[in-house]
């Protein structure tokens, strides 16, 4: 119900969602830049079986290769220089029973789609610096705004993570293709931030 919009193309991707939020399959959104995605991440996962559990959102693209790493799976003490003297978890850690959201999963490196391969077959994975296998229960929804087809002719996304993730392919239409929602959405705006003056 947060989804504001009346057009055939945002309520037909609603509906889909609401269909398959208690499955467990992966869910891979599809969309443009500022289309919602991670508002439907997050609506899928409230609707689902999972929805007293965590919702982790991270953004594939926003941090350094290095960084990234470490920030999904976590890193023992001592890992690399500068890391925290007690370890941390990861991202997978602290969805564990809950939902993971993989935003931007085109731009993660391939060292990396192989790890995160791993995990969907396997549901564990070992910390930076570590070599104990931590087991966990997520569920995973991606999303992407690149064309991974692309991507894979050119060998720079995995074919075997493409299908994987790609269980549920739901495209996220652009407001240009629902122009009906454009006067509801901005007295919905109008109505908000007047509050606030």
């Amino acid at each position: 119900s947060d989804i504001l919009g009346r057009s055939p193309a945002i309520l037909d991707a609603k509906r889909l969602s609401e269909n398959f939020a208690d499955a467990q399959f992966t869910v891979m959104l599809y969309g443009e830049t500022g289309t919602g995605k991670e508002m439907f991440a997050q609506s899928i996962h409230n609707a689902s079986a999972r929805q007293n559990h965590p919702f982790v959102a991270i953004n594939c693209g926003a941090l350094p290769e290095n960084l990234l790493e470490s920030e999904l799976f976590g890193y023992e003490k001592g890992a690399f220089t500068g890391a925290s003297d007690k370890g941390k978890a990861g991202k997978f850690e602290a969805a564990n029973g809950g939902t993971i959201f993989l935003d931007e999963i085109g731009d993660m490196p391939p060292h990396l789609q192989v790890k995160i391969l791993h995990v969907l077959q396997n549901m564990r994975f070992e910390r930076v610096g570590g070599n104990k296998n931590i087991i966990v229960d997520v569920r995973v929804i991606a999303a992407t705004n690149k064309d991974l087809e692309s991507m894979i002719r050119e060998g720079t996304f995995r074919e075997d993570l493409y299908y994987r993730l790609s269980v549920i392919p739901l495209t996220i239409p652009p407001l240009r293709e629902r122009r009906d929602d454009i006067k509801l959405l901005m007295y919905h705006f109008l109505r908000k931030y007047n509050t606030f003056m």
